[in-house]
């Protein structure tokens, strides 16, 4: 019986790797060996992006917002106790969006949480 060596999984197998690298730098986009590694590395740093994305999105909100609470007396922190102890349950996201685009309504919130 003739030796099978499963030619079709395994070319599929090296195009997805090698469509994965298009764009890469020199041998990297064509050299099979060379793309399965930098590919394999790039796909762990879009899976510890994704993480670090919401990470930095929030730190971003909690700027803004602490930026515009200071413009009018407070402080971040004093700012979200004072929001949870009215029962005002806004998000950071929707709070730092409304510091930035709406500040009439930020600064009628502000002093409903004073």
């Amino acid at each position: 019986m003739p030796r099978s060596k499963n030619a079709v999984a395994s070319r599929a197998r090296r195009k997805r790797v090698l469509k994965a690298a298009k764009g890469f730098y020199g041998k990297r986009k064509n050299v099979y060996t060379v793309a399965k590694n930098v590919v394999e590395k790039g796909q762990t740093y879009s899976y510890v992006g994704r993480k670090l994305k919401k990470r930095e999105y929030r730190q971003l909100w909690i700027a803004r917002i602490n930026a515009a609470v200071r413009e009018e007396g407070l402080t971040y922190s004093q700012f979200i106790n004072n929001l949870n102890k009215k029962g005002i349950e806004l998000n950071r996201k929707v709070l730092a969006d409304l510091a930035m685009n709406n500040p009439e309504s930020f600064k009628a919130l502000v002093a409903q949480a004073k």
